[in-house]
Order: structure tokens, then C-alpha cells, then sequence
């Protein structure tokens, strides 16, 4: 059936070294956004200031994932590494050009829209603010408005080189960001107000922009070398451009589902009083750090390698790479899940109980890990699995999942938050629910699709994912009881040596019973990591 491939098709899998070396750059990013928060919750506290600096932020950063790094991104890559198969690299940056000249001017326009109603956006997104709070809020907005084009052009430009495969300055560069963020966000705050007040808030919305800066920036080099130069170019009445405009619209919906969700959570949380914002966006970041690792990783390698194998017609290895994909996801994010549901309040605490955020505010940003974490193997598996449906061209069909899957939300949201009172807690049970429901909607889908996904596989592997789990959580839980009984008052050095002691021992418990269950994915990659060390030896 493929003997008439050529014999790169025929070979071509799932590259986890490139899928490891994106881990560890997106970790890299994710340890150091966790640190920019960390920093704001200790000069600022988990009230009322982050709140607006959170719901401030999340306004073009929504804009962010539905057109940069969520539609346009997903489409762009789609059709740029098509464009690169069927017609070489010559096209493919002549479409570079016309997508980024078009992509410039249409969020350029958005950009100055969004600074002008940057009041009436907060009304509708922050309703439950009150005045002083949510002027703060229009203010911090205004400023950062302007990062969604930043961002917006490093995503293309991250498109472009993963499309070539160019993983690791990519990767990376989201820690530009948040470096710049960081040291330009406190350096200027502490500028403007040395006790940092909430005055000092507009130093930090300023770092916003030199860290999105640093983001596009740092990517540039390794751009050029491949040899494209940019040319504006507004001849739009291009077959490529078509392509990624006819996936955008429904990508817009399909590939920001977690986002559109997040920001229904905080639509309602801005309701709930000071903090519940904060609170959920900490516990969210801390969920994304495994999401980061293993979700992201796989997910950018597996874009452009599915659509390469659509073009060359091998559904075969389609099939195969997408259940392989998707059984690492499961096998990464199952410890991660167990590990952040039992050791939540810990967790929160280490790492932001301090200055002035209190246990109390650790307590309620830990209880929202919890039920974030129940749909982290949901979300891992989703950055899989929606690509796939972008590579068979079938965009239509995440669209509408997802349209169900936000009308769930708001349902969950309604009977968890105001019906059973469950505050934040319920907005972030809703949240992971629904990510749970959308992916076994797509999986059931894909499934019928390509008459098979390898379940039989994928059975067997969470089955025995679920028996190391057991052990895992047994460790966990003698922690708790025992080493982090008083997480809320214990020292910081010892909850801090307790708490990185317990992840070791879980780990090596989950990684030897995966071993002795003889769990295939497991032993792949502690063969990569056997050989990655012995070739740096």
C-alpha cells in the first residue's frame, strides 16, 4: 500500500527527541512564568491589584490564543508545511509574506479598537468589579493591548521555523518573554511606586511589552538563516492564504475552547469577590506546567509531521503516530495528575506562600489545582488530537465539539458555582470536566474516521498507568498525613525539602512499577534517555 512513497515518507515518525527538546524549553518557560507570579503575588498580595493585573492581562491574551497562537498558528503551519511539500521552500516564504503583511494590518486594527474600548471590554468581561477596581483594570488593558501583535508575529514565526524543523530557539523564546516581563515589569514598577502599590501595576504592564518584544525578537536569527527575508505583501488572492483563512474561522472556536472556557470562569469568578481571579489563574499556570512539558511538546511535533503524512497519502503511519502520540500523553500526564490532586495546598504554598500571600489565599488557589488537574490528561491529549483533525482538513469537526463543549461549561459553571456553592472550586471542576468530555467527543470521532486508534493499546496502557498511579498516590497520601500534615505553618525550608523529597520517591515508585508492568511507552523513552546520556558522555 505505500511501497510507492518515497522512502523519507515511509520512514518518518513521531520525533521524540525534537518532542523532548521542546519539553524542556517550554518547562523552562513555564518555571519561569510560575516565577513572574510568584514575584507579583508577593508584592502584591492574591486580592484585589492581581486581580485587575490577571483580568487586565487576559484580554488580549484571549485575543492572543484565538488568533496567534491558537486559529492562525494551527492553520498557518497546517498549510506552510503543505505548501513546502507540494511546491518547496520558494512558495512557501512568498505565503509567509502575504500572511504576516495581512496578519499585521487586521491586529494592528484590533489592537487600536481594543485601547479605545478598553472600558466598555472590561464591563463585559470583569462585570462584578466594582468602579475603582475596574478602571484600574481598563487602564493596565490599554497598555498591554498592544503585545497581541507582538505575539502574534512570533507565533508565525515559530510556525515557520517548527515547519522546517526548527524546535528548539522556538520553544524558548516564551521565556524571553517572561524574563523581559519580569525584569523590565519590576524594575519599572519599583520606579513608579517603591512600595508598589497599585501604582506600580503600570510597570508591570509595561514589561508585558518587552518581554512580547524579546518573544519575536530572539527568533529572527535562526529565521533568516533558513533564508527568509520579509517583503510585504498584500497580493492576497493567494490559494495558501485562502487555505488558512478557511481554517481560521472554525479554528477560531475549536483550537481556543480551554481558553474561551477560562475566560467564562472569570467572567463569573469577578463576581465572586477579591481573589477568586488570582486564584484560579495561579492554579491554572501550575496546571499547565506538565501540560507545557508534555502537551505542547508533542503537539508542535506532531503538526507538521500528521500533515506530511496526509499529503503522501500514508494513513497507516497517520494512525499509528496519532496512538502513539496519544498513549506518551497519557503515560506523562497521569503521574502529574494524581501528584497535583493530593499534593495541591503544599504545592501552593511552596511556591507562593509568601510576602503577602497567606495561607489562607494558598488554601483557595490549591483547592482550584485539584479540580483543574482532573482534566490535565484531557488537555495533553487535545493538543494531539485537534491537530489531527486540522491535518485531514477536517476543521469543521473540533468546531463543533467545541461549540458543546462551552455550552457545558456554562452549564457546569451555573449548578457547581451558584447552585451547589461551590465558588471558584466549581468554576474549576467545570473547566475540567468539560476538557475531559471533549476529548473522549474527538477521540470517538477520530476513531470512526480511521476504522481504529490502536484502543486496544491504549487500554492496556491506562490500566497499567492506573496500577503505578495506585502506588503513586499511596505515597502521596503517607506525605500529607505525615511530612506536610502542617503545610500552612510548617517552615518554608522544611515543607519545601518534604514536598521535593515526596515528588522524587512518587516518581521513582510510578517509573519502577511502569517498568516491572512492562509498560512499552516507558521503556522507549528510558531508552532515548539511556542513549541521549550516553552520546553526551
Amino acid at each position: 500500500m505505500t511501497s510507492g512513497l518515497p522512502p523519507e515518507t515511509r520512514t518518518e515518525r513521531l520525533n521524540t527527541k525534537a518532542a523532548g527538546i521542546i519539553g524542556l524549553a517550554v518547562m523552562c518557560s513555564r518555571v519561569l512564568g510560575l516565577a513572574r507570579e510568584q514575584i507579583c503575588a508577593a508584592l502584591f498580595g492574591g486580592g484585589a491589584a492581581m486581580d485587575a493585573f490577571t483580568a487586565a492581562f487576559r484580554i488580549p491574551n484571549l485575543l492572543r490564543d484565538l488568533f496567534a497562537e491558537g486559529a492562525l498558528s494551527t492553520a498557518f503551519v497546517t498549510t506552510f508545511s503543505k505548501t513546502i511539500a507540494r511546491s518547496g521552500d520558494a512558495a512557501a516564504w512568498r505565503l509567509a509574506n502575504k500572511v504576516a503583511t495581512l496578519t499585521l494590518i487586521v491586529l494592528g486594527t484590533i489592537c487600536v479598537i481594543g485601547m479605545v474600548f478598553s472600558s466598555q471590554l472590561v464591563e463585559l468581561m470583569a462585570p462584578g468589579f466594582d468602579p475603582q477596581k475596574a478602571a484600574l483594570t481598563a487602564q493596565l488593558t490599554r497598555i498591554m493591548f498592544p503585545f497581541i501583535v507582538l505575539v502574534s508575529m512570533a507565533a508565525l514565526v515559530m510556525g515557520m521555523l517548527n515547519a522546517k524543523s526548527v524546535f528548539g530557539m522556538p520553544a524558548m523564546a516564551s521565556s524571553f518573554f517572561n524574563i523581559g516581563s519580569i525584569v523590565g515589569g519590576v524594575t519599572l514598577g519599583a520606579w513608579i511606586d517603591p512600595h508598589f502599590g497599585h501604582r506600580a501595576l503600570i510597570g508591570l504592564a509595561i514589561g508585558t511589552l518587552i518581554g512580547g518584544a524579546l518573544q519575536f525578537a530572539v527568533q529572527l536569527p535562526p529565521l533568516r538563516r533558513l533564508g527568509f527575508r520579509f517583503a510585504p505583501d498584500t497580493q492576497w488572492r493567494d490559494p495558501g492564504v485562502s487555505a488558512i483563512l478557511l481554517l481560521m474561522g472554525p479554528s477560531v472556536i475549536a483550537a481556543s475552547t480551554t481558553q474561551l472556557n477560562v475566560l467564562a470562569n472569570s467572567i463569573f469568578a469577578s463576581t465572586l469577590g477579591d481573589g477568586a481571579i488570582f486564584w484560579l489563574a495561579i492554579a491554572f499556570r501550575l496546571m499547565q506546567l506538565p501540560l507545557g512539558l508534555f502537551g505542547v511538546a508533542l503537539g508542535t511535533v506532531t503538526l507538521p509531521l500528521l500533515s506530511r503524512l496526509v499529503v503522501a497519502g500514508h494513513m497507516v503511519g497517520f494512525r499509528d503516530e496519532l496512538a502513539r502520540a496519544m498513549r506518551l500523553m497519557f503515560l506523562l500526564t497521569i503521574p502529574s495528575t494524581i501528584g497535583l490532586m493530593i499534593l495541591a495546598e503544599p504545592i501552593i504554598s511552596v511556591l507562593y506562600q509568601h510576602g503577602k500571600f497567606d495561607a489562607h489565599e494558598a488554601a483557595q488557589a490549591g483547592g482550584a489545582l485539584r479540580f483543574y488537574a482532573i482534566g490535565l490528561a484531557g488537555y495533553a491529549a487535545l493538543k494531539v488530537l485537534v491537530n489531527s483533525f486540522y491535518a485531514l482538513d477536517r476543521r469543521k469537526t473540533p468546531m463543533f465539539v467545541s461549540f458543546f463543549s462551552v455550552a457545558l461549561n456554562l452549564l457546569f459553571n451555573w449548578i457547581f458555582t451558584f447552585q451547589l456553592h461551590w465558588g471558584h472550586l466549581g468554576l474549576a471542576f467545570s473547566t475540567g470536566c468539560v476538557a475531559t468530555c471533549n476529548f473522549l467527543i474527538l477521540y470517538f470521532l477520530m476513531y470512526r474516521q480511521l476504522g481504529g486508534l490502536e484502543t486496544g493499546r491504549m487500554l492496556v496502557l491506562l490500566v497499567k498507568a492506573g496500577i503505578a498511579g495506585l502506588a503513586l498516590a499511596a505515597v502521596c497520601f503517607a506525605s500529607t498525613h505525615w511530612l506536610l500534615a502542617g503545610w500552612a505553618t510548617q517552615h518554608f525550608l522544611s515543607k519545601a525539602l518534604a514536598l521535593l523529597g515526596t515528588v522524587v520517591v512518587g516518581g521513582l515508585v510510578f517509573t519502577a512499577c511502569g517498568v516491572a508492568l512492562r509498560i512499552d511507552e516507558l521503556n522507549e523513552l528510558i531508552v532515548m534517555i539511556r542513549r541521549r546520556l550516553a552520546r553526551g558522555r
